[in-house]
This record gives C-alpha cells, sequence and structure tokens, in this order.
C-alpha cells in the first residue's frame, strides 16, 4: 500500500533492521544498563553537546508528554498553536496525565507566533488561572512548515525573558534539519531549547524516540515519569541500537534528504496543476494541498493519502525515506488521468 498516507506508513530501513538482529545476540542488562543504551547516551552528548541528557523512549506522544510533565505542575499550562499533535492527535494524554492545561492560539503557516502570546502572560500570579509555564512547538510544524533559526532563537529568548521553558516536538526533526541545512546541536543547542522529543520512528526506525534535556533537575524526573507513564523498556537495547544504526554514516541524513527531495519533486509538479492550491510552505516531507473535491474519490481509487476534509478537497500528502521517483510520478499520472476525466464530463 506504499504512497503518500503518512511517514509512520513506511518501512523499517534495512540496517535498523539489521542492528536489530546483530544486538540479538544472548542476554543483556535491562531498564537501560545495557552497552547500547550506554552508548547512544553519550553519543547524543557529541551529537548536542556534553550537557545533553538523555532518556529512551518508546514513541512520540509518550516523549511529548513524559517530557512536559517534567516541567509543569498540575497547575500550570503550556502555551501552543492549536494544530499542535499534543492538542489534536493524543486523546488528551497530555491532560489525563499531567492534569496541567493546554493554552492555544492560532498557527500562522503552522508556526507560533510569539506576539500572540503575550496576552496569555497577564494571568501570571493570579491565582485564579493556570499558570503559563511552558511553550511547545514542532519542528517541522503538522502542515509541513519548518521554523528557521532566527524563529526558533526569538521564541527562546521571548521564553526565558519571561521564565518560560521551551519545549520542542521533534517527531520529524530530520526532515527540518536537512530543510535548514544545519546540525542538530545548531538548531536544538545553540537555540536554546530546553527539553526535545527527539524523533526517529518516521526517518527509518521500527520505533523508538528521545527525549533530550540539558537541565539536570528535569532530567532526574524524567526517569520515574517515564516508567509511571509506561515508557520504560524492559529490553531497551532493541531501542537504542536503533539510534546507534541511524547515527551512524549519516543514516538519518540521507533518509531525510530522500523525503524532502521527493517532497519538493512532487509539490514542483501539483505546482503546475492550476486546479491545486497549496494550504502552507512546503518546506520539509509534508504538502497541504486543496484539490477540487470532485477529484477526491477519483484519486482515492489508486492512490493512498490522509483526507483533511473531503467537502473542501483538503489533503494532507507525506513522503518518506522509502519515496521513490517512480511512486511520485505514479501519483501525478493518476491526478492528470483524473483532472482531464473531469475536463471531460465538463466538456
Amino acid at each position: 500500500m506504499k504512497g503518500f498516507l503518512s511517514d509512520n506508513s513506511s518501512s523499517v530501513h534495512e540496517k535498523v533492521l539489521q542492528a536489530l538482529i546483530d544486538a540479538n545476540d544472548g542476554h543483556s542488562y535491562p531498564y537501560g544498563d545495557d552497552k547500547y543504551t550506554k552508548e547512544l547516551k553519550e553519543l547524543m552528548k557529541t551529537i548536542l553537546g556534553p550537557t545533553a541528557l538523555t532518556t529512551v523512549m518508546f514513541n512520540g506522544t509518550g516523549a511529548n508528554v513524559i517530557g512536559l510533565s517534567g516541567i509543569l505542575n498540575g497547575y500550570e499550562c503550556v502555551l501552543t498553536v492549536d494544530s499542535a499533535h499534543i492538542n489534536v492527535d493524543e486523546c488528551g494524554a497530555f491532560e489525563r496525565f499531567t492534569g496541567a492545561k493546554i493554552i492555544c492560539v492560532p498557527h500562522v503557516n503552522g508556526k507560533i507566533d510569539v506576539g500572540l502570546l503575550e496576552e496569555h502572560l497577564s494571568v501570571i500570579g493570579n491565582v485564579h488561572h493556570n499558570q503559563p509555564k511552558a511553550i511547545s512547538i514542532s519542528q517541522a510544524t503538522e502542515f509541513g512548515s519548518v521554523y528557521t533559526i532566527e524563529e526558533l532563537k526569538t521564541i527562546t529568548s521571548f521564553a526565558h525573558k519571561k521564565g518560560l521553558i521551551v519545549h520542542m516536538d521533534g517527531a520529524r526533526i530530520a526532515n527540518a534539519c536537512v530543510s535548514l541545512g544545519v546540525s542538530f546541536k545548531e538548531m536544538i543547542t545553540d537555540t536554546d531549547i530546553d527539553i526535545v522529543s527527539f524523533g526517529g520512528t518516521k526517518n527509518g526506525l521500527m520505533y523508538g524516540e528521545l527525549l533530550v534535556t540539558f537541565d539536570e533537575k528535569i532530567h532526574e524526573k524524567l526517569g520515574y515519569l517515564r516508567k509511571q507513564g509506561m515508557q520504560l523498556a524492559s529490553k531497551m537495547r532493541y531501542v537504542s541500537v536503533q539510534f546507534l544504526a541511524y547515527f551512524k554514516d549519516s543514516m538519518w541524513l540521507s533518509n531525510a534528504t530522500n523525503a524532502n527531495k521527493m517532497c519538493q519533486r512532487l509539490f514542483s509538479e501539483l505546482s503546475s496543476i492550476e486546479e491545486v492550491k497549496f494550504l502552507s510552505s512546503v518546506d520539509a516531507n509534508i504538502i497541504y494541498a486543496q484539490f477540487p473535491p470532485e477529484w477526491i474519490e477519483g484519486i482515492r481509487e489508486k492512490q493512498h493519502f490522509y483526507i483533511m476534509d473531503e467537502t473542501k478537497g483538503i489533503i494532507r500528502l507525506v513522503t518518506s525515506f522509502d519515496t521513490t521517483k517512480k511512486e511520485v510520478e505514479r501519483f501525478i499520472h493518476d491526478v492528470k488521468v483524473v483532472h482531464a476525466q473531469h475536463e471531460t464530463l465538463m466538456d
């Protein structure tokens, strides 16, 4: 069923599978005391800097919720855009687990605008209101746009002046780095991000995300919260070894580069079709587009993609590390066939 439904639908990179096989040799210490997890934690220090502290997780929702739990009390709140994954796609896990509150602001091209946050800070010190404590951003955003380095610095500077902590949902963090042409350190450490959910599943891993912070006090909490939140893997070596393979020979880079390139190729081809409108900038590996609604059923008969609003013809297309040129060409061909059919009917 290859198509453009989601990068969660993609396969697992063969080198990751081989790493899992290689690690499946005999017994190993459980709960993160294995050699692979220890090696990964040291490797993250070389990637993000010597103060980087890593907690290994199962999945993205767990990383987001546990990470935010480490910085929020139940009477506090996190400021984020209304389209954020923690608000839309995590089934209220944040609220149930943390007891804290999400305060949403409208997104601008999928991004948060610090100018819209100031009004929510007027309640600081007022016992009747949830107290703002954190800002959460997604990089890349749920709409496929990517914060620039300057935009990230603006957010963290604003947050830290106001006494807020910045969390980054990095489910597609590799795609963002490729889009900007920067390293993980330049995008995370050097912009003063406080805590990041560092994704791998969407870019070639079987499963596994990392929580990385640079604050020992936050890090100390995360181990207990991970256990309480059912994110502590007993056989953690099978998560950690995937990331070791991921970083070896910059596999993460080649994977994300292919996904982004195929997305740009798809975007370029669709741009030539006058009836197709784009709803966000195409910076990473996601396209939000609006097709004539009457086209949707015909295209869906041939291709896999996510329909956001069928009545308006709004769809999402996501490319993956294993997307090929032929698959892009086939999608464009199928769209043009449906286009031609409807033109014939109109005539």
